[in-house]
């Protein structure tokens, strides 16, 4: 989803700015949950300078002069059984020509498409003719779905989510974050070459569901898949992370909620270009003793004071609790727990003067972060991140991001936004 919002900007649709804070501004309410703090139980060295990560490699995914290119976080990225590399992305035709043309706020309405591109060579090059368009952003209701109706998966054979061939995209009608959005969702099965038709996840009686995208690392032992989703509400401080589940492909069941319930509060008034909200971008991911860890954005600016807090469920995603709070500023992250049981974050890092893409990594299971690494700093501005990250190989991880870069002869806030790579072992 966009970022900010143009301040000024009139609008009948619906912006990130109103959906993120759930509806009017007025009948502000303060509650004791608001007000509830969390504090760490490790005792965690702050002050280390970042480090740069040593032998990075760092390739272009996709570029098109013309067009904005981003967000692989809520679009996906898998290994499949072939072992070739997929990655989704959004990409949207602007001529950056003045800032409007980087406006989030024009570029996420309903403008361009979801799409995903292949690697056969672990990332260092990426084939642009084995793009497959998987979603139309111009939808904006069911009725425009093709066929004019959302599909019915009932009738196909069920979804085996332990086949790495098995991969599940989905988003927001009319958008991400939307009071009134339908999830929608497109599996594949032959690995991301061909997608089912558009089906429509159930609301189970919630005001609004949208799925921020899937990871290859949600599966429990007993093959049920999770999936983090988004719930929205007027008079809601913001977007409630929640969980789905779904042991075939076509169950789509209810779990639990990442956060309790959060009224809204006047220490989030809105009205701004940058509206703060808490507990949004949810990816759970399962690890190797049957923790589910999920990262969250925190967000106050969505440009410099962002951050990624990681929640904790010790009953395979049914109940949940605040675990950690990754680092000082960089959200969203995502996650990958390694072979080597470690976890890895990777995160935008937007702040100046050296805005770029970083990591952590935990030896523990997300309850504490190491040292902050500098995967890269040579963009142009904060424009950037949304990284997705996967292992490649024992101890190998890649991860796409969107990104800018310095000195280049577009500059609108920075250059060309594109989808690039890095690989790299954790230190």
């Amino acid at each position: 989803m966009s970022d900010i919002d143009k301040a000024g900007a009139p609008s009948s649709a619906v912006t990130r700015r109103s959906a993120l804070l759930g509806g009017a501004a007025a009948g502000m309410l303060v509650t004791g949950q608001v007000a509830k703090g969390h504090a760490t139980a490790i005792l965690t060295k702050t002050g280390l300078p970042a480090q740069r990560a040593r032998n990075v490699q760092h390739h272009i995914v996709y570029r098109n002069e013309k067009e904005f290119a981003a967000w692989p976080y809520y679009c996906g990225l898998w290994k499949t059984a072939d072992g070739s590399i997929v990655a989704g992305f959004k990409r949207v035709p602007t001529s950056y020509g003045q800032y409007a043309d980087v406006d989030h706020t024009n570029l996420t309405r309903n403008m361009g498409e979801i799409v995903v591109i292949r690697s056969t060579d672990n990332g260092r090059s990426w084939d642009p003719r084995s793009i497959v368009p998987v979603f139309d952003m111009s939808i904006k209701e069911e009725k425009d779905l093709p066929g004019g109706k959302a599909a019915d998966w009932s009738n196909l054979p069920p979804l085996d989510f332990r086949n790495r061939d098995t991969l599940l995209m989905g988003g927001g009608i009319p958008a991400l974050f939307a009071p009134n959005a339908k999830g929608w969702i497109r599996a594949s099965t032959d690995g991301g070459r061909s997608w089912r038709p558009h089906a429509l996840l159930p609301n189970w009686d919630f005001p609004s569901v949208s799925m921020p995208g899937s990871s290859m690392y949600s599966l429990r032992e007993d093959g049920v898949m999770l999936f983090g989703i988004h719930t929205n509400a007027p008079g809601a401080l913001g977007p409630r992370p929640i969980v789905y589940a779904s042991p075939d492909g076509v169950q789509f069941l209810y779990l639990g909620s990442m956060v309790d319930e959060e009224q809204r509060s006047p220490y989030y008034p809105g009205g701004s270009p940058f509206a703060a909200a808490p507990h949004f971008y949810p990816r759970p991911v399962v690890l190797k003793d049957g923790r589910v860890i999920s990262a969250l954005r925190y967000q106050r600016d969505a440009r410099y004071v962002i951050w990624s807090e990681v929640h904790e469920s010790l009953d395979g995603g049914r109940t949940w609790r605040w675990l950690s709070r990754i680092n000082d500023w960089g959200a969203p992250s995502d996650l990958v727990p390694m072979s080597d049981g470690r976890v890895a974050a990777v995160y935008g890092y937007r702040n100046p003067p050296n805005p770029g893409i970083r990591y952590r990594v935990s030896e523990d299971g997300g309850k504490s972060w190491g040292t902050e690494m500098i995967l890269r700093d040579d963009a142009g501005s904060w424009d950037l991140g949304y990284p997705r990250v996967i292992e490649i190989e024992p101890g190998t991880l890649l991860t796409t991001y969107y990104i800018n870069l310095k000195n280049e002869r577009v500059n609108v806030n920075g250059g060309v936004r594109h989808i690039a790579c890095s690989v790299f072992r954790p230190e």
